[in-house]
């Protein structure tokens, strides 16, 4: 269900701060029209951690209505709290979300135990497909292979957003999980890689910029076209820089902005990126011929 490129969505404010459904659903139809497999509402990209409950729910529901079935919607319902996931969980079950991504319960710093068991009671409550999300540069706790393989037993849980870069620990993963097991890459610099051993596909940041790109690149390695995929790969490299240039989600945001998709407002204790960065994003967006 959960393969090939999946953008990890930003979300639009107003200037009032509110959710901006318009440029949403503008956006969620930019996304599809350029090919790809799928939407990410309510992640990190999503500004998911300073969005109340209520504006979570609400962004999944919208999103849900605006791709009406067209692509599956993979929402973002994650939390350090295994009785909010749940909640937020059941939410996008409700709304008719086709999964849920679940961060790894980050500041808490549970065992691996602690994650088993956090996960596993996620799935009992929720009978719903779910995706785990490890990124430990975020959380500050990784979920080895070992407890990865433990959860890929469990139905319920059909895969996993690897963002720890490390190909060593998603070979690992794919060795170890259940067959069937989703691996999907967090990092969008190594799509290519992890489909070489194994992978699925991608949840991706750089996705909202250039969807029809990055679609192309893990299509073309599926149809195993491997010269236009790399080609696909070193071409996107520099655009893929851009995007980490400050805190995911600000360079992509502001890219968005730029090209006229949303406006440039983000949620304290995120702002604006600085002056030199943002100079530099703008040139690389101009290099790419991605400014009107």
């Amino acid at each position: 269900m959960f393969h090939g490129t999946l953008p990890a969505m930003i979300t639009p404010f107003q200037e009032n701060g509110e959710i901006d459904e318009e440029r949403l659903r503008d956006l969620i139809g930019f996304l599809i029209e350029n090919g790809v497999n799928g939407i990410v509402p309510c992640g990190t990209t999503g500004e998911s951690a300073t969005l109340t409950h209520a504006e979570h729910k609400e962004v999944v529901r919208i999103t849900v209505e605006a791709v009406n079935g067209q692509v599956p919607v993979l929402a973002g319902t994650g939390s350090n709290s295994t009785a909010e996931t749940i909640d937020l969980t059941r939410a996008a079950k409700a709304a008719g979300a086709d999964g849920a991504l679940l961060i790894s319960p980050y500041y808490n710093k549970p065992t691996q135990e602690g994650i088993y068991r956090h996960y596993k009671m996620i799935a009992e409550e929720t009978a719903f497909p779910l995706v785990l999300y490890n990124v430990p540069g975020r959380t500050s706790l990784n979920i080895l292979p070992e407890t990865v393989a433990r959860l890929s037993r469990i139905g319920e849980i059909v895969g996993i957003k690897e963002a720890s870069a490390d190909l060593h620990q998603i070979s690992r993963i794919i060795e170890q999980s259940e067959e069937g097991f989703l691996v999907l890459s967090g990092d969008d610099f190594t799509v290519l890689p992890t489909l070489a051993i194994g992978g699925t596909g991608v949840i991706s940041v750089v996705a909202n910029v250039v969807p029809k790109e990055m679609s192309e690149m893990v299509r073309a390695f599926f149809n195993q076209d491997l010269d236009t995929a790399r080609e696909l790969h070193f071409r996107l490299l520099d655009l893929m820089g851009a995007m980490f240039l400050e805190t995911n989600p600000l360079p992509v945001k502001t890219a968005l902005h730029l090209m006229g998709k949303c406006e440039e407002i983000f949620r304290l204790p995120l702002c604006p990126m600085g002056e030199g960065n943002r100079a530099r994003l703008e040139a690389t967006l101009k290099d790419y011929q991605l400014l009107r």
